[in-house]
């Protein structure tokens, strides 16, 4: 399936490094973040990616083409300088995408098995998969409840105290969930909402994600790049 990447951020944590550079474009090990990004892509074989770009989304489109120096064939959808947060731009997206689709943010680097977690997606006969983590407020405030296996509540705006994991930063949906929707919204209440309804999967991750959207995280996957790579 093919995969979109939510790449509309401001970068505002990171302050003037993201001045006149989308974060997205920001150097991490010798190269443009979304760079290392899309050549994971495309060792797990995705074929099709669509960048869902905001403010200085053309210098994304200027760096990267049509995906063919990556072997990856990559469309854009636009929605600066009117934002639509990041499920208004996936709707916008929609003709671009197909049924079922990936979701990542373009800040975060995962390597893990997207296989299986496609897989997963369709295992559950659900909705909507949301890859978690077990955080216990490590990384980030962790905002989802997940027992016996199952993900009983995702809320990023109201966490409980008995949250322990996180989301992970990478999700597959059926268009399906966007029906009706338009305007600005954030991805977050649908996921939300879907999981109050059963229809949000959970797929736990074990390998710890690496994201540039503070200068700490930065630092983090500079490291990681370097010694791996």
């Amino acid at each position: 399936m093919p995969i979109a990447i939510l790449a509309g951020g401001l970068g505002t944590r990171l302050g003037a490094l993201c001045h006149d550079t989308p974060k997205a474009l920001i150097e991490v090990a010798g190269a443009p973040f979304i760079h290392h990004q899309l050549r994971l892509l495309k060792k797990n074989d995705f074929s099709e990616v669509v960048i869902l770009a905001g403010y200085l989304g053309e210098l994304i489109a200027n760096s990267l083409g049509d995906g063919s120096a990556f072997g990856l064939k990559i469309s854009y959808s636009f929605d600066w300088p009117v934002l639509l947060g990041t499920g208004g731009s996936l709707v916008k997206a929609l003709p671009l995408l197909s049924d079922n689709f990936m979701i990542i943010y373009g800040d975060s680097y995962l390597d893990i098995d997207y296989k299986a977690v496609s897989q997963a997606f369709y295992d559950s006969k659900k909705k909507a998969l949301m890859t978690i983590f077990f955080n216990d407020n490590n990384y980030d405030k962790s905002n989802v409840l997940f027992t016996n296996n199952m993900l009983e509540l995702y809320d990023k705006k109201y966490p409980t105290p008995n949250m322990k994991h996180v989301d992970y930063g990478l999700g597959v949906v059926s268009s399906s969930i966007f029906s009706g929707l338009s305007g600005n919204f954030d991805l977050a209440d649908i996921y939300s909402k879907l999981s109050r309804e059963g229809q949000l999967a959970g797929f736990l991750v074990r390998e710890r994600f690496y994201e540039i959207g503070s200068l700490s995280g930065l630092a983090e996957l500079e490291s990681f790049l370097s010694q791996n790579f």
